[in-house]
């Protein structure tokens, strides 16, 4: 038996992942291309026409940019919530005016649980300025996995579903001043330090030192800004915040990349 994490893109320019077990494979967002999802996939030793389904976290383009393509190459069912089919169909209507189809969509509803296979999913409510963002708890073989990026902050009922989890992605975007010497427009970085924004290093740190249960075997940092942090400066921060907690040695430390494939995480 076997449970595993790709972490195949993670950034602001497109975010893929693969969360399985020995029955089921799950690609979760599909925010690079379909090309680039199968190349991908195909380094880490998984055959895409393999795949069960396509999991939809919310609709901005770095998360649902090869959606399109995977949908009618790989012809699986593709979960989201209404809120946001109904964002991603506007986003994506056509030069007439046709809003693009998906031919097997299934559609959640945060709060309540489905399966996929022997995955059992728990999708919940994210702080983060889309049309209906969540995201999702994996269970399958006596192993938590909890998958959470693309937020303002960690509110409790969030801090609640972590609980409990073997392997922990989580957003660790910005340090930040870094953001604030950075070249964004002014708008810009107060849209993404805001409470519908994305998750400081600096949060981050203060969830592990605080509410963290110490529980996970693995802490995947995810999301990192290409602009406005450096993988060595968010796992230092979150290094240090476990080592407050005893949890330096329990928890083993991964940083996701855009452009490279984090080998899969197993349990």
């Amino acid at each position: 038996m076997c449970v595993s994490v790709s972490m195949l893109a993670s950034g602001s320019r497109g975010n893929c992942a693969l969360v399985s077990s020995t029955q089921t494979r799950i690609l979760l967002d599909a925010g690079i291309s379909c090309r680039e999802t199968f190349k991908r996939l195909k380094s880490v030793g998984e055959d895409p026409r393999a795949l069960s389904a396509i999991l939809i976290t919310h609709e901005h383009s770095d998360h649902i940019y090869g959606l399109t393509t995977l949908a009618k190459r790989l012809r699986i069912p593709v979960f989201m919530t209404a809120a946001t089919h109904a964002a991603w169909a506007r986003a994506m209507r056509t030069v007439n005016g046709e809003r693009p189809r998906i031919e097997r969509l299934e559609k959640f509803e945060s709060g309540h649980r489905f399966q996929i296979g022997d995955i059992e999913i728990k999708p919940f409510t994210i702080p983060h300025d889309a049309a209906d963002p969540v995201g999702f708890t994996f269970r399958a073989e006596g192993v938590k996995i909890s998958f959470v990026t693309d937020l303002g902050y960690l509110p409790a009922n969030v801090r609640d579903h972590l609980r409990g989890s073997d392997i922990l992605v989580l957003e660790s975007n910005h340090d930040v001043e870094m953001l604030r010497g950075g070249p964004y427009p002014w708008s810009v970085k107060q849209r993404v330090a805001s409470n519908v924004g994305h998750l400081s290093n600096e949060k981050l740190a203060d969830f592990f030192t605080g509410d963290y249960d110490n529980n996970a075997a693995f802490v995947v940092l995810a999301h990192l800004s290409e602009q406005n942090n450096h993988p060595e400066i968010a796992r230092r921060e979150a290094e240090n915040a476990l080592a407050d907690r005893g949890g330096l040695f329990q928890n083993r430390v991964v940083v996701a990349r855009q452009s490279e494939v984090v080998p899969p995480i197993q349990l």
